[in-house]
């Protein structure tokens, strides 16, 4: 093994008289380490859009939501209790959910309004994250307090202690109206505050306490809709269709990955296409490998030859040429991890300062739910894209070897 190892060195330090097989050489351990690099940044990138979707998405988004077709839900109370029981469930509370219209003056906006229990909210919906201290207490004290998204909020140009008329549908109890449709409710409202999420539900929704929103609706003490906090918010799915079979009422069964879901396999599926690209950027990188390791051969035959009558055998001469392609590879993965380590702790960084220098945003806060390129290093993705990297120099190293063991020493040195 340390012969072997010593005139693999040996042979990869020498040079030709044109330099040419060195160049080849550099270029496929450059060519390694850039792709290493870029990879490993890459997958980085979708694995901190995957964490700002949990983190910060899935905790506003209703994770599991039971909503009655029509009215309120007539048992909402069992539906709470056994949704408690089930082990993925954390928390469940009553909301309402409807739609409306919110006036300040000439404008009018459509929003939809959403009145949550502020004695559960911390442990559902999360919103106390996403506004001050301040206005989360106004919202808890006020009588008939609304909490406005930030975009919203400034589109009608109000501020916490200004007053919005709310307008709700509303239908008619007599018989033979046309379409039940009676003229709106309207509710004076005082802004208490409002919350920053990013995106555009910052523009388009509201928040009121149970108790108004039973106003607004009419529902009296009964409510439209349950919501669920998951352990594991990738089991939504199988947790709505288990406690749906124990839904008296009829109801609409969603979760998150009905109205968010594109989100999320927007990212699985940029993640696969990294993983494809991982592979075929190896194997660009290793065919250099191929190329310099049978230019070696050729250049080398005299001295394998020479090797072979000294009494080196066939697999000897193929570990040589093995441990050569392993060295370039070697050295440009170690290279290449090293720089996409780097690069992935600093991206967001990196990334603010291109979009300073170009004077560009990549990501506008009005549109999307965060602000900057996020980044989650992960050690597991570090250990792939080292692994796929050496297994494809390995397999560069195969046919060259091979063709080197099967050097006839005679024809080798009489040419």
């Amino acid at each position: 093994m340390s012969l072997t190892w010593q005139l693999a060195r040996r042979f990869r330090k020498s040079r030709s008289k044109t330099g040419f097989l060195s160049f080849i050489s550099a270029s496929s351990t450059l060519g390694i380490g850039l792709g290493c690099a870029v990879l490993i940044a890459a997958l980085s990138m979708m694995n901190g859009f995957q964490k700002a979707l949990e983190e910060r998405l899935l905790q506003l988004v209703p994770q599991v939501e039971f909503s009655a077709v029509e009215g309120p839900l007539k048992h909402a109370a069992q539906l709470l209790q056994v949704s408690r029981q089930h082990p993925q469930v954390v928390a469940a509370e009553p909301i309402i959910n409807t739609q409306g219209m919110i006036q300040r003056g000439s404008e009018f906006v459509g929003l939809q309004l959403t009145g949550i229990d502020l004695q559960q909210n911390q442990t559902v919906t999360q919103l106390h994250r996403y506004t001050d201290q301040a206005s989360w207490r106004r919202l808890q004290e006020t009588t008939h307090g609304v909490l406005l998204g930030q975009g919203l909020a400034e589109r009608l140009q109000v501020s916490p202690g200004d007053g919005v008329t709310l307008l709700t549908a509303a239908k008619s109890s007599a018989k033979g109206a046309a379409n039940n449709w009676q003229a709106p409710r309207r509710q004076r409202l005082t802004v208490v505050g409002t919350f920053a999420f990013g995106g555009q539900l910052d523009y388009q929704q509201a928040y009121v306490s149970l108790a108004t929103a039973q106003q607004l609706t009419g529902l009296g003490d009964q409510v439209s809709s349950v919501r669920l906090l998951l352990n594991d918010a990738y089991q939504a799915p199988k947790v709505a269709r288990e406690l749906g079979r124990h839904v008296q009422d009829f109801v609409y069964l969603d979760d998150w990955t009905r109205s968010q879901g594109h989100v999320y396999r927007d990212i699985m599926l940029v993640k696969l296409v990294i993983y494809i690209v991982l592979v075929l950027v190896m194997a660009v990188a290793c065919f250099n490998i191929v190329s310099t390791l049978v230019m070696t051969v050729q250049e080398k035959q005299s001295q394998i030859a020479i090797l072979r009558t000294m009494g080196m055998q066939r697999r000897a001469v193929i570990r040589v040429f093995i441990w050569q392609g392993l060295q370039n590879g070697l050295w440009g993965t170690a290279g290449g991890v090293l720089v996409g380590v780097l690069l992935a702790w600093q991206l967001p960084n990196v990334i603010q300062v291109i979009e300073q220098a170009l004077q560009v945003k990549l990501l506008a806060a009005d549109i999307y739910f965060i602000a900057q390129i996020p980044s989650q290093l992960r050690w597991l993705d570090v250990l792939l894209v080292a692994a796929v990297a050496l297994l494809m120099s390995l397999l560069a190293t195969l046919y060259p070897a091979w063709r080197a063991s099967q050097l006839q020493p005679a024809q080798a040195l009489h040419r």
